[in-house]
């Protein structure tokens, strides 16, 4: 089965067949995606990015910073679906920290209200829905936190203070500077000194 056959698949769902996240991904584990490639579903389009050096080690940083601030085990993951706000959007976000306190569902689910932080390591594909859906949708989830590392720019954005859907607070700095964390629920001091660019 191809991709253009499961996407015909999903939309030829007639009114009594719902389309939902679930149909739409148990759909795509039908698919042969190759290893390395990142699968999402925003605003009810389907997204696939591959993963690249750079992506990784910067993710890797992240992760790490957070585990030398929060132990090991801290409640982090990396690409793992959360359902967000808004229409079809199941998004499997690069980094990830979640409350101390926070248990899946009864279907092995993580929610988005038990989530602190979010980073997003920029995609040159996928880039748009980064700075545009995905943000908006963890602001109407109040994602106290949300970071994004632009590689190809050298730049991060820290978004901070969700409210009525949007984050009032915007800091961006260029890789090499340090991202203050201190005065949000995360307590940490981020180096982007060894973040790489490209």
């Amino acid at each position: 089965m191809t991709f253009v056959d499961v996407v015909d698949r999903i939309a030829m769902a007639d009114e009594s067949d719902e389309l939902t996240l679930d149909r739409m991904f148990e759909s795509l584990e039908t698919m042969p995606v190759p290893e390395g490639i990142k699968v999402e579903i925003v605003e009810g389009n389907i997204f696939m990015s591959p993963r690249r050096d750079t992506h990784w080690e910067i993710i890797r940083r992240i992760v790490r910073a957070l585990e030398d601030t929060f132990g090991m085990d801290v409640k982090v993951k990396s690409d793992v679906r959360f359902d967000f706000p808004g229409y079809l959007n199941g998004f499997c976000p690069d980094v990830v920290k979640l409350s101390a306190d926070a248990e899946q569902d009864a279907r092995g689910r993580w929610s988005f209200d038990d989530v602190e932080f979010i980073a997003e390591v920029i995609s040159k594909r996928t880039a748009v829905n980064d700075y545009g859906p995905k943000k908006d949708a963890y602001a109407r989830a109040e994602v106290p936190v949300y970071l994004i590392a632009d590689p190809y720019t050298g730049r991060c954005h820290l978004y901070t203070q969700p409210k009525d859907g949007e984050y009032i607070s915007e800091l961006t700095v260029a890789f090499g500077a340090e991202i203050e964390l201190t005065g949000t629920d995360l307590e940490l001091t981020l180096k982007t000194d060894k973040f790489p660019r490209g």
